[in-house]
């Protein structure tokens, strides 16, 4: 069944095929090295921020999967959230040297939470998603010495997968992020390390070196989305990893991307060589997406493919953890995959009023299938639970370029001893930059 539904989705994604979005300071980084700095501003300042509300037809019991039946008819439920609240400042020093940063909000507070786990009967547990009150999700300094040719040294977003490329709320339709790879891969993916950029003609490239993901962070319904964060004061970085991203723009209006992703996450945390002595741990991460915005459509798509080794030791190793470690100390799958495809049609083309205000309505429809334990070693329990299909209907409103009202009702869908989750939700969002 699997390999059905993965055909088919694929053939959608490729038959709807779709131009990406770009770094946030990017589009202004090469130029930058062309001029003087006394003709043009030096401070860039801006972000993006997105406020939600929520209405969930389903349980949130944490049994509503290990027992099913009992929550069939479970009342709704409702919630407020702030997902991101993001602040850019970016500097341009002259003679080809730039400064970008930005800081990031999660949820309306700190990168720490109660959560409820469905599999530690119900116990209330703290998460710590990344030490610290707030996150630092960029922090660069960046030589340019033209269009082709760029290095980045600091703290960079990981440009793996459709999501992590184009992360601003005015990149995608849905009200949060692409859920599949928000699931399975860390979103924004944001390490330390050094990075060289360019592009020529219709082509842009992107190669980094970079910490490795930690796999004392690795879980069953997320596989490897928290080994990018770390609970302690400094990121472990025995083992590096490598990341690499090409894009293709020869078609107008269309972006077409492969990335990947490979590196060591077993010497990666505190006492690795007494938890994972001999593991190498290596993760490998396959993606390609693709935008294209033209003629009032936009539609995008990713397909995501990762695998895990030593994941039968590793898993042992997490679950033999103290209880007082950060770990998750739950099952780790040897592969997961996500895909996903959406597509919307601009009616205010169509509409004299606001088309005359150069305003937006985007009509769209999306469709995701991941699983966190697409694949696992034979001796390890297949938790199907965590393969799902995610069906959403909506709206993007833009009054304004840099303002989105969105509205959406979902379906996420699972193997059919479990019950399906609908919600409906609304949101506001907002980007930009501005040039001092």
């Amino acid at each position: 069944m699997k390999h059905n539904i993965l055909a088919i989705s694929l053939c959608a994604a490729l038959a709807a095929l779709p131009l990406g979005a770009q770094n946030v300071f990017e589009s202004t980084e090469t130029a930058q090295t062309q001029q003087t700095t006394e003709s043009k501003p030096r401070l860039t300042l801006g972000g993006y921020g997105e406020a939600v509300a929520s209405r969930m037809f389903y349980s949130n019991n944490y049994k509503r999967y290990t027992d099913a039946t009992l929550y069939k008819n479970a009342p709704s439920f409702g919630q407020v959230d702030l997902p991101h609240v993001v602040f850019f400042v970016g500097y341009d020093f002259g003679h080809g040297w730039t400064l970008g940063s930005e800081i990031e909000f999660e949820h309306g507070g700190t990168e720490s939470a109660i959560e409820m786990e469905e599999e530690e009967a119900g116990e209330y547990e703290s998460e710590i998603e990344r030490g610290g009150e707030v996150a630092l999700e960029q922090f660069w300094l960046q030589k340019s010495f033209s269009e082709k040719i760029n290095i980045r040294a600091g703290h960079i977003i990981v440009p793996v997968g459709g999501t992590n490329y184009g992360h601003m709320p005015t990149e995608f339709f849905t009200v949060y992020r692409p859920e599949g790879e928000n699931t399975i891969l860390p979103c924004t993916w944001h390490e330390t390390g050094v990075s060289l950029w360019g592009r020529a003609g219709k082509w842009r490239y992107e190669a980094m070196v970079l910490a490795g993901l930690d796999a004392d962070r690795f879980n069953n319904k997320n596989w490897i989305h928290g080994g990018s964060g770390s609970p302690y004061e400094f990121k472990m970085a025995t083992a590096l990893a490598g990341a690499a991203r090409i894009d293709n723009y020869s078609v107008s209006g269309l972006r077409l991307s492969v990335s990947g992703y490979v590196g060591n996450s077993a010497n990666n945390t505190l006492n690795a060589t007494g938890k994972y002595q001999g593991l190498h741990g290596t993760v490998a991460i396959g993606a390609f997406d693709f935008l294209y915005d033209n003629h009032n459509v936009v539609a995008r798509g990713n397909f995501d493919y990762g695998h895990l080794s030593n994941s039968l030791e590793i898993t042992a190793a997490n679950k033999a953890s103290r209880k007082d470690s950060p770990s998750p100390k739950n099952s780790v799958a040897e592969a997961a995959i996500a895909m996903g495809v959406e597509a919307g049609y601009n009616a205010a083309a169509h509409i004299a009023a606001l088309a005359a205000r150069g305003q937006r309505l985007y009509l769209f429809g999306r469709y995701d299938y991941y699983d966190s334990m697409y694949k696992t070693v034979a001796s390890m329990a297949d938790e199907t639970m965590w393969s799902r299909q995610k069906v959403t209907l909506g709206f993007n409103y833009y009054p304004i370029k840099q303002i989105v009202v969105k509205g959406e009702w979902s379906d996420r869908m699972f193997k059919k001893q479990y019950n399906d989750e609908q919600t409906i939700s609304l949101g506001i969002a907002y980007y930009g930059l501005f040039k001092l």
